[in-house]
């Protein structure tokens, strides 16, 4: 886990899971042009985690975006891959919530796997 999370977890909260950016950010014009140096600095800082309470999404090293919903707060987390992301295993997630909330995040590695720790996360809460 990263920094961020472990600073902001919560009593009695616990990580479920953990994913991060897909290594295919490295074959892109912002790779070539930064030498690898971008996206490395976006796989070591990005954090998008899934706890027994939370939905945490921290992106950036020196200006952030965060978003921290309540799992009874998340309507749903749509999971967009093409071709290539449904081989490589990568692609987009939108978070919407409550409200008509919606945050995009992109080159997420396995995001079938995030939604589908949430949807679990979400039914234990529940339940």
């Amino acid at each position: 886990m990263g920094n961020y999370v472990d600073n902001n977890l919560i009593a009695g909260e616990q990580v479920i899971y953990e994913a991060k950016n897909h290594w295919v950010t490295f074959i892109s014009w912002r790779s070539l042009l930064t030498l690898g140096l971008l996206p490395y600095i976006d796989l070591k800082t990005n954090e998008y985690v899934i706890t027994n309470k939370r939905v945490m999404i921290k992106i950036g090293l020196v200006s952030r975006k965060t978003l921290e919903m309540n799992l009874s707060k998340v309507e749903s987390i749509s999971v967009n891959q093409g071709i290539i992301g449904r081989i490589l295993s990568y692609g987009d997630m939108t978070v919407v919530g409550s409200g008509g909330t919606t945050e995009s995040f992109y080159y997420i590695s396995n995001p079938l796997k995030f939604r589908k720790n949430y949807q679990e996360a979400s039914n234990a809460l529940s339940n």
